[in-house]
C-alpha cells in the first residue's frame, strides 16, 4: 500500500490566533477555511483547526456534519538536517516543554526530539531520525 497524506482536525479556542502560529511561525500554507476552521498543508499533510470554546471535558471532539470527531495531538518527522534550523527557526516564538535535543545517542533509534504547544494548547513534537530506516526499529 503506498503512503498517502494524513488528515488531523485540531481544536484551537481563538481561531485567528492559531492561524496566525501555524501559517507564519510555523511557515505553513494556508488553504480552504471558513469562519469556523481553516486547512494548512502540514509538510505534505492536511491539518485542519476548528474553532472550540475551551471545556472542561477531559474528551476533544469536534462537530462535523453533526458527528463528534475527536481531536488528537500530533507531530512530524523531519529530516535530520532540516531539524536543527526548524528548531532555531521557531524557538524565539515558542515556549518549550521540552527543548531540542538528541534521544539514543549512537544507538538504534538515535533521534533529536522538541516538544511546544501550540497557543491553544493543543501539544506538538517534532523530530527527527539519524537513519530514517530506524523509525520503527524495536
Amino acid at each position: 500500500m503506498s503512503t498517502r497524506p494524513f488528515h488531523l482536525a485540531i481544536p484551537v479556542d481563538n481561531l485567528e490566533k492559531a492561524r496566525a502560529f501555524y501559517r507564519d511561525i510555523l511557515d505553513l500554507p494556508e488553504g480552504r477555511s471558513s469562519d469556523h476552521w481553516v486547512d494548512f498543508n502540514f509538510f505534505g499533510h492536511q491539518l485542519v483547526i476548528h474553532y472550540k470554546e475551551k471545556s472542561t471535558v477531559d474528551e476533544i471532539h469536534n462537530e462535523v456534519d453533526g458527528k463528534a470527531v475527536p481531536v488528537p495531538h500530533f507531530g512530524v518527522v523531519l529530516a535530520w538536517e532540516d531539524f536543527e534550523a526548524f528548531a532555531e527557526k521557531i524557538a524565539p516564538h515558542v515556549d518549550f516543554v521540552i527543548e531540542p535535543y538528541v534521544r539514543f545517542k549512537g544507538l538504534t533509534g538515535e533521534q533529536t526530539t522538541m516538544f511546544f504547544y501550540d497557543p491553544c494548547g493543543n501539544a506538538l513534537e517534532f523530530k527527527a531520525f539519524r537513519d530514517d530506516s530506524q523509525i520503527f526499529a524495536k
